[in-house]
Parts: structure tokens; C-alpha cells; sequence
């Protein structure tokens, strides 16, 4: 492949294949070249990169939590909030098993359930699930997970985007106790009451 720039200076590019030319005893007495204007093929190429290479920032810095799985269940995408929030790097999730390795062990198999079933092409919103952190603490983690499919539709596995619910869920969770706790309380309190 070469650059060609034009009498206007528009660069222009060829795909030349070269062949030599020989005079009738067979000696070498020039070059022919055939060549075919790739340029539009080049311009287009150049975009989709840059077309990638924009949307692999926007996962990456998202302000969400992202992570995939491929077919085998290993983890193959997870950007920097995802990161951020469980303490695993990059390169330490990169390959390692998502349930078995991050999920904790109550939540495994329904978690497996969904990973099984956005490979069949069945995706999922707003499941609950708890990520263990590097420091062993417990993220929760409000997921919808996506089918991905490679340029000839085919399943090459599963990505999640999550919202940290974390907060919430401690404080639904603190609820739940202070009432559960009350109703006891007056449930001693009547069982007093009925007896005295």
C-alpha cells in the first residue's frame, strides 16, 4: 500500500502489486505496476478505529460499573469503575471465572442462571447481585446484562452494566432490622401486658 498525494494535494491510496518487465532474452528492463485506489476503503477503516477506539473510552471511563463475560464465562471486559469499586484491577479479573470468582456464594447460582441465559440470547434488567471486593466487603450491584454478538450475529458472550446500589441496599436492609426489632418489642410488650 502507498501514499500518492495529487496535483491538489489530496492524498490518495493505492494498493500496487509490481511485476518486473523483461525483453525477449529474459533481462530485467523495467517494472509494471497495477495499482487499485484504496482510499475510501482506508478513510472508512480509519473511522470505524477511531469509532472504537472512542467507544472502548466511553466503557472504560463510565461513571457505571461494565464488565463481560465470553462464552466460557471468563471475564473479558471490565472498565475502571468496576475496578474502582471491587479493588480488582483490570488485569487481575482479566480471564478468571466472573461467578465463581466475584460473586459471593449465595447468589451464584442464580447469577450463573443469568449468564446462561443472555448466552442463549435471553437478556436480563434490573437483578440484584452481590460483588465481593478485593477486601472481602460486599458491593451490591443492580445489573442489566446484554447478549454480544460478533459481526456475523453469532453469541460471543455477556456484558453488564451496573448501577452500585450498595448504599441503598444498607440502608433498606438497616430499615428492615429496626422494624423487625420493634415488632418484637411490641410483641413482648402485648405478651406482658397479657399476662399482667
Amino acid at each position: 500500500e502507498l501514499e500518492f498525494c495529487t496535483k491538489s494535494n489530496e492524498i490518495r491510496y493505492l494498493l500496487v502489486n509490481a511485476t518486473t518487465r523483461r525483453d525477449p532474452d529474459g533481462n530485467i528492463v523495467g517494472v509494471v505496476g497495477v495499482a487499485q485506489d484504496v482510499t475510501e476503503a482506508k478513510e472508512h477503516d480509519r473511522a470505524v478505529a477511531a469509532m472504537a477506539r472512542e467507544l472502548r473510552q466511553l466503557v472504560d471511563t463510565a461513571n457505571a460499573p461494565i464488565f463481560g463475560i465470553d462464552v466460557n464465562g471468563n471475564v473479558n471486559e471490565w472498565n475502571d469503575k468496576t475496578a474502582e469499586i471491587t479493588g480488582f484491577s483490570y488485569e487481575e479479573a482479566m480471564s478468571r471465572p466472573l461467578v465463581q470468582t466475584f460473586i459471593v456464594p449465595k447468589l451464584r447460582g442464580s447469577v450463573q442462571e443469568v449468564m446462561d441465559n443472555a448466552l442463549l440470547g435471553v437478556q436480563t434488567s434490573n437483578y440484584e447481585l452481590e460483588f465481593r471486593t478485593k477486601s472481602n466487603e460486599i458491593r451490591y450491584l443492580l445489573v442489566n446484562s446484554t447478549t454480544r454478538r460478533d459481526a456475523n450475529n453469532k453469541i460471543v458472550g455477556v456484558v453488564g452494566v451496573a448501577q452500585d446500589v450498595t448504599e441503598a441496599a444498607k440502608h433498606d436492609r438497616a430499615v428492615a432490622a429496626m422494624a423487625n426489632e420493634l415488632r418484637q418489642l411490641v410483641d413482648t410488650a402485648n405478651a406482658a401486658l397479657a399476662v399482667g
